[in-house]
């Protein structure tokens, strides 16, 4: 029987290029209290939230996916027509089908195979993986990775565990090959016997059994942070920035506390002016890091993605 040609070693990839996309209307926690009567002290208490970005009519899964896309693009470099493949991660696309991915490639002027994932709050995470493989194994020397979420027309606005939790945004990241790797290997999984704890309703509205994830989240994460920093050959103390998924700012702050994170590494907060994201918060909080400068190009940074599923993904990259 003949063998098949193959790519007898993996090439080294990296992150060349990011972009985000936040829509303009904001949301504060004033405007959603008196539905679930709360109080702005409450909500911060709770999760850290000051306010969230909510999508106007104008705003699409796809325009927004294609906005993020293309800074991304430009920050990298790198042209449609150079693209090998496209992976959009959501959860929020209002269609069976078809999927954002064709026709975000269609709206960037590409014929690269596209494809969405549904990972949730991990979906970027998977999709880094999934193209760090793909330029490893020679499928493709670029892949544009995009997470988006249209989340706040899938929240009841009189759920008082969800209503003031989740946003709307488009992050996107651009793995090329590189000279040296720059994603360290992924440490994923998951626990589908738990799939009930985050969920959408009969309605198509999001629910959540908050103690049951904060648990999950608090205890579980933090070893698989530990698990990707040694599958990495780093320690905690060689990280530049950490950005894990902003889904709590408690869950962020027990984490780092786990790690034994150093002061001075910088940890996004984006939940505090943008929600949770879902599978868009881990690219948007890098593309604000490096432009306000708390991420520095090049360095290392350890990023974790965690929810519905329940799924999970990790992995220590280098920022472009």
């Amino acid at each position: 029987m003949q063998a098949l040609r193959t790519t007898t070693s993996l090439r080294p990839a990296a992150i060349s290029g990011v972009g985000a996309f936040r829509p303009e209307r904001v949301v504060p926690n004033s405007e959603l209290v008196e539905r679930i009567d709360s109080s702005d002290e409450w909500i911060r208490q709770r999760s850290g939230i000051e306010e969230r970005r909510w999508a106007s009519a104008e705003d699409t899964t796809l325009s927004m996916a294609t906005a993020a896309a293309r800074q991304a693009l430009e920050h990298a470099g790198v042209t449609a027509d150079q693209l090998g493949a496209i992976v959009v991660a959501t959860v929020s696309n209002p269609m069976r089908t078809p999927g954002v991915a064709p026709m975000l490639a269609a709206e960037l002027g590409s014929t690269a195979p596209a494809f969405d994932l549904s990972a949730a709050c991990a979906g970027y995470c998977h999709g880094i993986a999934l193209a760090n493989d793909m330029v490893g194994a020679g499928t493709a020397d670029h892949v544009l990775v995009v997470g988006v979420e249209l989340l706040s027309q899938f929240t009841d606005p009189d759920d008082r565990g969800t209503a003031f939790l989740f946003g709307d945004a488009a992050g996107a990241a651009v793995v090329s090959l590189s000279e040296v790797s720059g994603i360290g290997p992924t440490v994923w999984g998951s626990k589908g016997d738990q799939w009930e704890v985050i969920r959408t309703r009969e309605d198509g509205m999001l629910t959540m059994a908050g103690q049951s994830v904060f648990r999950w989240a608090v205890w579980g994460m933090a070893p698989i942070c530990q698990q990707a920093l040694d599958a990495a050959g780093v320690a905690a103390t060689d990280l530049d920035v950490f950005i894990p998924h902003q889904a709590n700012a408690r869950i962020t702050a027990e984490m780092v506390k786990q790690l034994g994170l150093p002061a001075h590494v910088p940890v996004a907060d984006d939940i505090r002016r943008t929600g949770n994201t879902s599978a868009a918060s881990i690219p948007v909080a890098t593309a604000r890091m490096l432009a306000d400068g708390s991420a520095p190009s090049g360095g290392l940074a350890l990023q974790i993605g965690f929810g519905a599923g329940l799924v999970y993904a990790a992995q220590v990259v280098r920022l472009p």
